[in-house]
Order: C-alpha cells, then structure tokens, then sequence
C-alpha cells in the first residue's frame, strides 16, 4: 500500500466524506510538504517511520492523522511552537474540508499540539502514543542518532555556530527533564534508557 493510499484508508477511517479524488489530491499535497527542500530530519522518512510505529502498536486513525499532519508545516525559521501550531491549525481546516467531523478534526488538532512539548497527560493513551513515535529517534544505535542531529544541524544551517549549541542544549535538557521520554510501557522498556544516553552524549559534545 502506498504513503497515499494510506492516508485514504486513515481518513475514511476517521469519517471523511469527500470523494477519492479530492482524498488522494489532499494526501499528495501533504506529501509535497513533506518533501520540502529546507527538510533533512523532518521528510517522508520520519513521517513513515512514525506511521510503522502506530501501526504496529495498533493505533487509532486519529494518530494516524496526526502523525501526517504534526510536522506538516515546517520553517526552522519559525519561533517557539509556531509550526506545531500553524501543523493543527492546517489539520483542522484540512479535515474539515474533507468532511471530518469537528469533534475528530480537534481531537487530531489537539495531538498535533502535543507534539510541541511532549507532554502527553497520564491516561491520553493516543497523544502518548503520538508523542512516543515523535521521539523514537533518540533510542536509535548511536550512529543512527549521529546521522538525525546532524540533519537536525542542516536544518538550522542558517543559525551561527554559537547560537545552535546555545538552542540545541536547551532543547536537549528539556527532553532530559521529562520524567519520561516515553509513556507506553513496552515502548519505555526499550527505548528509554538508550534514549538518555544519547540525549546526554549529544549534549556533552556541544559544551
């Protein structure tokens, strides 16, 4: 099945009435953003990897949803949580457009929000589902975590040197100051501990 016809079948599933052909152009749209050319880390290749992940964990079509649209916008010039915050808002009129019901174009609305700071509530099993996807990354084998902060740093190749160590830092202790990088128990077991150790070698290595 293909990225789109994925996208169709989370869709329908999530209630949308529009016709197949206003559901596969709307899905080809959001994967032209996903192939911008100011995206190294935030391509089709993360957007996959999270689908896999909500697949496997046996995710609702409202995760599904939210994982296409949580980095749907993305400008690493943007302030603070503009682009999760512009992502939701595109999620709502998008769904909406597509006849998605209001309560299920703001509950995707409100995951993509999450993924700001994730920091899903005990008991939101879809937003920490969402959020754990988000972060899976940072569990991968050191060399694999290498390879995503240095497309990270090409992403922000625009900042001076000085100013991304200063901003990369405090991003990396604020992931360190979660009480948790992941919720789900299975998910925790695996990926916690590698997790941290990357997080804290990464943030030793800018000073």
């Amino acid at each position: 099945m293909t990225l789109v016809e994925r996208w169709v079948t989370a869709a329908r599933g999530a209630g949308a009435t529009a016709g197949d052909d206003a559901l596969v152009a709307a899905g080809e749209a959001l994967l032209a953003r996903w192939r911008e050319p100011q995206r190294h880390y935030h391509t089709v290749d993360h957007l996959t990897a999270m689908l896999s992940i909500v697949d496997a964990e046996g995710g609702a079509d409202t995760v599904r949803l939210a994982t296409w649209f949580h980095d749907a916008v993305y400008d690493p010039r943007s302030p603070g949580d503009a682009n999760e915050r512009e992502s939701a808002e595109l999620a709502r009129a998008e769904l909406t457009g597509l006849g998605v019901s209001a309560a299920v174009a703001g509950e995707v609305e409100r995951l993509v929000l999450l993924t700001a700071g994730h920091a899903a509530a005990p008991g939101d099993g879809d937003g920490e589902l969402l959020c754990d996807a988000d972060l899976a990354v940072l569990a991968r084998p050191p060399a694999g975590y290498d390879d995503y902060a240095a497309a990270v740093r090409r992403e922000y190749a625009h900042v001076p040197d000085e100013l991304f160590r200063l901003g990369r830092a405090a991003v990396l202790r604020s992931l360190l100051d979660l009480p948790a990088l992941y919720r789900r128990p299975a998910l925790a077991e695996r990926w916690e501990a590698p997790a941290r150790a990357n997080l804290e070698r990464e943030l030793a290595s800018l000073g």
